[in-house]
């Protein structure tokens, strides 16, 4: 192990990424209420084609490959220590929402409204994690491709959050307006400053 490229690391993270999510996917609630397929596309394709442009080797083409980091092993291990971390805050907010997750956007039987964990300070914390893992993966990968996978990530994450919000919104009402208000969409809020 302590022989792999730094982007082997990052296959490894997001290995292990991928494994987390495929084996805790077995501890979900009953569903009541889901959205259509069509609407689930909105935010799946450009989620798809992020990955694709970040790993797969025939997104390196023509100006997708020019270099947007320099090349050089610093930046590469910034890369995986980036990613790495990004995969453990969506694993440590994934484990706090529990039974209530779905990979589609959903309500449950008993459904909660999670503020425990990363939920205190962020309402899309396993979307946080994902972003800043990409953003490791960016860097590492170093090239242009990296950068309009990232803002297609974003993309994709926004419109399913804003999709999860008006689910929540209507299950929960004013208890899920007062969470708005104390935090942030996929990073913790700003204090207000004083006037």
């Amino acid at each position: 192990m302590s022989h792999l490229t730094p982007m082997q690391w990052v296959t490894f993270c997001w290995t292990g990424f991928a494994l987390y999510w495929l084996v805790s996917a077995f501890n979900r609630k009953v569903t009541k209420k889901r959205e259509s397929f069509f609407e689930r596309l909105r935010y799946t394709v450009p989620l798809l084609f992020a990955f694709y442009l970040l790993f797969r080797p025939e997104a390196h083409y023509r100006w997708l490959g020019v270099r947007f980091f320099p090349a050089g092993a610093a930046w590469e291990w910034i890369g995986v220590a980036l990613t790495a971390a990004g995969v453990a805050i969506a694993i440590w907010a994934r484990w706090h929402l529990g039974s209530n997750w779905s990979g589609i956007v959903t309500l449950k039987e008993g459904h909660e409204l999670i503020r425990t964990g990363p939920y205190r300070a962020i309402r899309h914390p396993i979307y946080t994690g994902m972003l800043i893992a990409l953003l490791g993966t960016l860097i590492a990968v170093g090239e242009v491709r990296g950068v309009i996978a990232l803002a297609c990530a974003w993309l994709s994450f926004y419109v399913k959050a804003r999709r999860e919000e008006s689910f929540l919104a209507q299950e929960f009402g004013p208890a899920f307006s007062e969470h708005q208000r104390n935090t942030g969409m996929f990073f913790p809020k700003l204090p207000e400053l004083p006037r």
